[in-house]
């Protein structure tokens, strides 16, 4: 077919931190699809881009490397990609190798080991405005001529060069469409000879700067301080989640009021009956009370967001390196449990970046120990209910230091079954640990904007695809059968939930629960948020106005501190997401690792429970 006729496929490549994703989004826009390769979990981006000419390209950003050797699965995949070696996936025409232009040494070695590829190629210098900010003088024109590549300039997050760039990518599909496509895998020679050959291109064609960009320096004998800089990462990991609670309370009154509002508006057109109670108890109450709780969770997505493309995230990596190293730990690992804070899956998914099987499997096993965001709306109501909304010190307030208390027993417990898991599945040295630190950059706010507004999304969506049915399922539970008519007890108790609880709640009596907190672990196993909608509907707060408030004053007056301290611990903990799980299977191809997880998840989940109820008992909190 002729290429001018056919969609022309064109792959960004290039180190981590490159700036590759923020090209790629200036280049497709919103116009763009996420999803996995086949046969394997690493993430698939794919988006359309239209030229002056009329001509459709479709643009794969392809994960980061540094080269084509590959000793990860996320490397793996971009060197099969690039050779054509994908299962049901279509060679690109032309490969764009995108450099950030602050630091060309890793880079000019993937150019040469892409160019022996022997497809059509275009260097993109991202972030060139910095390079020309810190004085870095680089031959462009040299360059290009040693590479044997038409080089670019760009500056992806104000779409400077994007123009140009595209240009130039048409150009060789036209080279492309010309050519033989005599593409061939490099041998290890070339990829020897690639390394040696990219030390003399720098040196030929990339001057130091004459600014030499001395407060990245300065930054980094700050914040790298052995001591200094541990202080430093404490105080902002302890601000985050001091914003998450001030910072939220009035978006999340807020939201209140609209459900609330929502609430009474629905109730005043349905007469009374099942189908009211359902809308009104069912469904608005319950996922009301889920999506209370997004300002929070933005809020934490912020401090992640804004911190990783400030630059500091690989900081805290290389602060954190002994600290995770004695405790079993590759330091690239930091990152990825960092980002479980979010969300295990992806902080699971992230694991791809280490190298070594043994430090990746370790790190997927304690992830889900990080307190995920969707632990915080069950943190945020017992903390609420029995914290005291005061401050201490002076600046502190109480309930933020508590919710940092329970992130940095989460973060205790993942160093500790790390140490455990590497004694008793395997010994040996951590392999050492080495990163390249990304130049520091003002964060672009509306890269920041428009991830936020993904998370919203997906957050949003989860509250209509899993908590919606559950919260529905739980309402039918808890309304079906009907009391009899000479009952003395609320409905619940002899609702199907009431029966499922009853029955279960021996085995859970010896950490302090009770049948409406079984309840609420059943329907938590598949999203842990709906444990706060499953408590309200078991204890029957109906106001959705308030039900938040009302479901912390319900609990603080049936509830013991021991009991809400025990059930705290088992969120720690518990393995409470199937999603989780299931990508715990794939990750690992392999039912028996994640049995294991379970099992020791579930088996510390329940003995922390059963010490801390105990404790609390008898230090007469019970």
């Amino acid at each position: 077919m002729d290429m001018a006729l056919k969609t022309a496929r064109v792959a960004l490549v290039g180190n981590p931190n490159s700036g590759k994703t923020a090209l790629f989004n200036a280049l497709t826009g919103a116009h763009q699809k996420v999803a996995n390769y086949a046969g394997v979990t690493v993430e698939r981006k794919e988006g359309l881009i239209r030229t002056a000419s009329g001509r459709t390209m479709s643009v794969l950003d392809l994960p980061g490397t540094y080269s084509l050797r590959a000793r990860s699965p996320d490397e793996e995949v971009t060197r099969d990609a690039v050779l054509g070696r994908l299962a049901g996936e279509v060679p690109p025409d032309v490969l764009v190798c995108v450099a950030d232009a602050t630091n060309l040494r890793l880079i000019l070695r993937l150019v040469l080991e892409l160019k022996a590829v022997g497809r059509p190629m275009v260097l993109a210098l991202n972030m060139y405005d910095i390079a020309q900010r810190q004085g870095l003088r680089i031959d462009l024109e040299k360059l290009g001529a040693e590479l044997g590549v038409p080089i670019i300039t760009t500056v992806a997050t104000r779409k400077r060069g994007i123009d140009d760039l595209i240009a130039a990518v048409e150009t060789q599909v036209d080279v492309a469409a010309a050519s033989e496509n005599h593409w061939r895998s490099p041998d290890a020679t070339e990829l020897r000879t690639a390394a040696r050959e990219a030390e003399r291109i720098m040196k030929a064609c990339v001057r130091p700067p004459e600014r030499p960009d001395t407060l990245t320096g300065r930054i980094d004998d700050v914040l790298l301080h052995p001591l200094g800089g541990m202080v430093i990462l404490m105080v902002i990991l302890f601000a985050m989640f001091q914003a998450v609670f001030s910072w939220a309370a009035p978006l999340m009154d807020g939201i209140e009021g609209i459900v609330g509002w929502l609430g009474a508006g629905v109730a005043a057109l349905l007469p009374d009956g099942l189908l009211q109670s359902l809308i009104v108890d069912g469904i608005i109450s319950g996922v009301g009370s889920v999506l209370v709780f997004l300002p929070q969770i933005l809020i934490l997505f912020l401090f992640i967001i804004a911190l990783e493309d400030f630059g500091y995230m690989a900081r805290a990596a290389f602060l954190m390196d002994k600290i995770m190293g004695g405790a079993g730990l590759h330091g690239r690992a930091f990152i990825p449990l960092l980002s479980s804070f979010a969300c295990a899956i992806p902080g699971i998914m992230a694991a791809r970046v280490i190298d070594s099987k043994r430090d990746r499997l370790t790190t997927i096993l304690v992830a889900p120990l990080m307190t995920c965001s969707a632990r915080i709306p069950v943190y945020t109501l017992i903390i609420a209910a029995f914290i005291p909304n005061e401050t201490v010190w002076g600046f502190v307030n109480l309930q933020g230091l508590v919710m940092f208390g329970l992130y940095a027993a989460g973060i205790v417990s993942a160093l500790l079954v790390s140490l455990v898991i590497r004694k008793v599945f395997w010994r040996g040295a951590v392999e050492p640990f080495m990163m390249e630190l990304p130049t520091y950059k003002v964060p672009d706010f509306k890269s920041v904007v428009f991830n936020l507004w993904i998370r919203a999304k997906i957050f949003i969506n989860r509250a209509g695809r899993i908590i919606l049915p559950l919260v529905i399922i739980l309402w039918v539970l808890a309304t079906f059968p009907y009391p009899p008519e000479n009952a003395t007890m609320p409905g619940i108790d002899y609702s199907f939930a009431g029966m499922i609880g009853r029955a279960l709640e021996p085995i859970f009596a010896p950490i302090g629960f009770n049948w409406q907190m079984v309840v609420a672990l059943i329907p938590g196993m598949a999203a842990r948020e709906v444990a706060v909608a499953a408590l309200g509907t078991t204890y029957a707060i109906a106001d959705a106005e308030n039900a938040t408030g009302l479901l912390a004053s319900t609990l603080s007056a049936q509830w013991s501190l021991a009991t809400a301290l025990s059930f705290l611990a088992w969120y720690i903990f518990a393995p409470q997401c199937v999603a989780t799980l299931g990508v715990v299977k794939r990750e690992t191809n392999s039912w028996k690792w994640t049995w294991i997880m379970i099992g020791y998840m579930f088996g510390l989940a329940y003995l922390a429970s059963f010490v801390t109820y105990h404790v609390a008992v008898a230090l007469g909190g019970g």
